[in-house]
């Protein structure tokens, strides 16, 4: 198999189809009480042109026969294609209806053809200094595929104001409550941690801040902390603007971070949030 993509959902196998070359099929066995719709696999590199229109319920699924690879995927033309790291074998994504939507573009996941691809990483790629904390198509339900985002606290517990928005990649930070303007929103708590999981040993050692800038709605933080698997902590000070705040530190090993702490500024607005957070590094 090398690396496998596909379309699962409720419909009965055939009634939509696939195209992708070699080793691209519509229909197959049922997985649970989920269909394959269309699949694709090759050794190392995949395509899936998915000719339909997605339901409520369906599933994008990639399998590898190899365990703990990096990857190369982009699961919709408007995510960036990602490199992240597949802990295990098999990596799902449901596809977003309703207001789960709301963290994503507007033509996010909709028409009648769709392209998903994935692909092994090079030792290049894998090698390269970069912000590791770089994810668009992780999700609320998430395990397997890093870097992911968790938080305790999250408004309302809408999709717009997820924990997946703080590495989506988006620094748009002039808006709030749609897309492109999305945000780990804290419902007003500070007491919230926003935790960014490596699922392995990576070297750390500079962050980016993008705090969220909807003045005058929005408030911002004067200071946050930095916590490191290892057990270190960074302060961070914390300025009124848009753009990357960056801290530069000491390289670490960690296999997490968390950003707590969060001393809001003397300001009306009870509404600070976090537009993005970078940490940059390589593979330990």
């Amino acid at each position: 198999m090398g690396i496998e993509v596909s379309v699962l959902g409720t419909e009965k196998a055939g009634k939509t189809g696939a195209r992708g070359g070699p080793g691209a099929k519509a229909g197959g066995d049922p997985v649970g009480e989920l269909a394959p719709r269309a699949v694709a696999e090759s050794p190392d590199r995949v395509s899936l042109v998915f000719d339909g229109e997605y339901e409520a319920g369906d599933v994008l699924r990639i399998r590898t026969t190899d365990v703990n690879r990096h990857l190369v995927l982009c699961l919709d033309d408007t995510l960036a294609p990602t490199m992240a790291y597949l802990s295990g074998y098999e990596f799902r994504f449901p596809v977003p209806f309703a207001e789960a939507r709301g963290g994503y573009s507007p033509r996010a996941f909709t028409g009648a053809r769709h392209l998903l691809t994935a692909r092994y990483a090079t030792d290049a790629e894998i090698a390269a200094y970069r912000n590791l904390a770089l994810n668009p198509h992780d999700h609320g339900g998430n395990e397997a595929l890093f870097p992911r985002a968790e938080a305790n606290i999250v408004t309302r517990g809408e999709t717009v104001f997820a924990a997946r928005n703080a590495i989506d990649g988006l620094t748009a930070s002039d808006g709030h409550g749609e897309w492109p303007w999305t945000s780990w929103g804290i419902n007003r708590d500070p007491a919230a941690r926003l935790t960014v999981r490596f699922g392995r040993p990576v070297r750390v050692d500079r962050a980016a801040v993008f705090i969220r800038t909807d003045f005058p709605h929005d408030a911002w933080w004067e200071s946050a902390t930095l916590r490191f698997s290892d057990g270190s902590e960074i302060p961070v000070r914390l300025e009124k603007r848009a753009g990357a705040q960056v801290v530069e530190f000491p390289a670490r090993v960690a296999e997490w971070v968390s950003v707590d702490s969060l001393v809001k500024a003397d300001d009306p607005s009870p509404f600070p949030a976090l537009t993005q957070l970078e940490i940059w590094g390589t593979e330990a």
